[in-house]
């Protein structure tokens, strides 16, 4: 008790009560932690965190949209005939050797959809 009374005396205001120091340490201290705690979203943070997912989903979209495309082209040089209850498969030819690829094999698309962070969740508004 004697420690706590020290420390009135040593951070007292002049002109005011002994207590009036701690209490303005006191706010002091609420508006630092305040601070320390305030969610990064009112910073700016989340709104660029959206704007980014929101540029890769259009990549993907945009990827899967050329995966597919020259998935649909046809091949040059392999033709097969369809007869109603036949398909003439086309004559084996002998494989030529392989060049290594310039880009990357687009991957597959997500089975399932990837999870987005969504801060602060809609039920906590």
């Amino acid at each position: 008790m004697e420690r706590l009374q020290e420390l009135a005396q040593q951070l007292a205001i002049p002109g005011l009560p002994p207590w009036t120091g701690l209490v303005a340490l006191l706010c002091l201290a609420l508006v630092l932690l305040a601070w320390v705690v305030m969610p990064f979203s009112v910073f700016g943070v989340k709104t660029r965190l959206e704007m980014l997912e929101a540029q890769l989903e259009d990549i993907q979209a945009e990827i899967r949209a050329l995966g597919m495309r020259l998935a649909e082209q046809p091949r040059p040089g392999v033709a097969a005939t369809a007869v109603p209850d036949y398909l003439e498969m086309p004559a084996p030819r002998r494989a030529a050797p392989a060049e290594p690829r310039a880009t990357p094999p687009v991957p597959p698309p997500a089975a399932r959809p990837e999870p987005r962070l969504d801060w602060p969740s809609p039920a906590g508004r």
